[in-house]
């Protein structure tokens, strides 16, 4: 027992042979699942009757509204699903518009497409801009490792993001390039940061460890960002589309968010765990609240602090998803260019005791994050991602102690 707990805590076990059969056998059987998928759908819809790419017939339904001249009815959930079923068919279940109306103007540009090419733009386009920014945060190391692409491709979470259609390999773009451009650009940095209003529950932590580090310009960027975005939607849409945004919000909350429509196993969040062990709505608040301040202020506290970069970047990261009451397994995405980040810095200082077992951890939790709590109730995603994120912070603890304790001998010294 002693020598396999070695082993975890030394990563030994972690190899680079059993690294590559690992990401061998997850992007194979991956591909295979989503050539089924494809192979025996059935035009627009799979075998199963569920629109291809599924989460991404909101998206482009609610574009097709755009076209038409309606930026309103994406969020009304009836002419929604009206929509929906128009171009997938009758049986189609609701997929609902749930995004702010900043996104409605891109939903518009793939909806001049056909929905198939459509669908192959929006993934293979954020897919590039994913491993673009991959790539520029492993930049950082002067040798990264030239597989990098294959553990890039075969994260588990890019498949799951490829199945749905969804969004994840774009917030994951955004929320890398704009911590790799923070210092060298930060007027480009602070347009990423705001251009992640599309999804506004990822933004949250932006502000606060912003002002913690003095990051005025880039806070300054973003802050302009979002307003001209809020402008030009006004301008383009009117001010009625706000107005039937704010009120679809109900919708979200009460019935996807509280109620769990979307299902508890799907949503990777402490609200989500306590409402799945039958927790009722204002307890599963409660806990969820007091974890998003706990984790705001331990993220300001990390980055007020001398710390290596990339250990910021990748606490600011878990913390992002840990702080919202809503995000899913395809909104695991964020957790690659965290671990993306933490390879640097080990590689560069050295990795601390159980950190190569925790990267583990990290890259291989979406693969099973979904359908272990939909069969036992256990959630693991958010487990992983607390004990990840409480392995920074004592970490931090330890740097600033052994800091301390330097410090104080060459006082005495003297």
């Amino acid at each position: 027992m002693a020598a396999w707990t070695d082993t975890l805590r030394s990563g030994a076990w972690l190899t680079r042979e059993r690294m590559l059969l690992v990401a061998l056998a997850t992007l194979v059987a991956s591909s295979i699942g989503l050539g089924y998928l494809f192979v025996t759908a059935n035009g627009l819809n799979d075998y199963l009757g569920h629109p291809l790419g599924t989460d991404f017939s909101n998206v482009y339904a609610a574009g097709t509204y755009v076209l038409d001249g309606d930026p309103s009815a994406p969020f009304d959930p009836m002419k929604q699903l009206a929509r929906e079923r128009l171009i997938f068919g009758a049986g189609t279940p609701l997929y609902g518009w749930h995004y702010p109306p900043l996104f409605l103007g891109l939903a518009a540009l793939l909806a001049l497409l056909p929905y198939l090419p459509a669908l192959a733009v929006w993934q293979g386009v954020t897919l590039l801009l994913y491993l673009w920014a991959l790539r520029a945060v492993l930049a950082r190391e002067p040798r990264p490792d030239g597989l990098w692409p294959l553990f890039a491709l075969s994260f588990p979470a890019v498949f799951i993001n490829i199945g749905h259609g969804h969004n994840g390999f774009l917030t994951a773009a955004l929320m890398a390039g704009a911590l790799v451009q923070l210092d060298r650009r930060p007027i480009l940095a602070g347009i990423l940061f705001g251009l992640l209003a599309y999804k506004p529950q990822f933004g949250l932590l932006i502000p606060f460890v912003l002002m913690a580090s003095g990051r005025w310009r880039v806070f300054l960027s973003a802050a302009a960002t979002v307003a001209v975005l809020v402008a030009a939607v006004t301008l383009a849409f009117g001010s009625d589309v706000w107005t039937a945004f704010f009120a679809g919000t109900k919708f979200t909350r009460v019935v996807v968010l509280e109620h769990g429509d979307t299902g508890w196993y799907k949503i990777q969040s402490i609200f989500s765990v306590v409402r799945m062990w039958g927790g009722s709505v204002p307890l599963a608040y409660a806990v969820q609240g007091t974890l998003t301040v706990a984790v705001i202020a331990a993220t300001t506290w990390l980055w007020r602090a001398r710390l290596p970069f990339p250990v910021q970047a990748a606490a600011l990261l878990l913390a992002t998803i840990l702080a919202t009451p809503y995000s899913l397994d395809y909104d695991l995405m964020l957790l690659a260019p965290a671990i993306a980040f933490l390879v640097t810095d080990g590689l560069a200082r050295g990795f601390a005791p159980w950190e190569k077992t925790m990267l583990a951890m990290l890259w291989i939790v979406p693969l099973f994050a979904r359908t272990v709590a939909h069969a036992t109730l256990v959630p693991l995603a958010v487990p992983a991602m607390l004990a990840a994120f409480a392995m920074l912070l004592h970490r931090k603890a330890d740097e600033t102690d052994a800091a301390r304790q330097w410090r104080f001998a060459s006082g005495s010294v003297k």
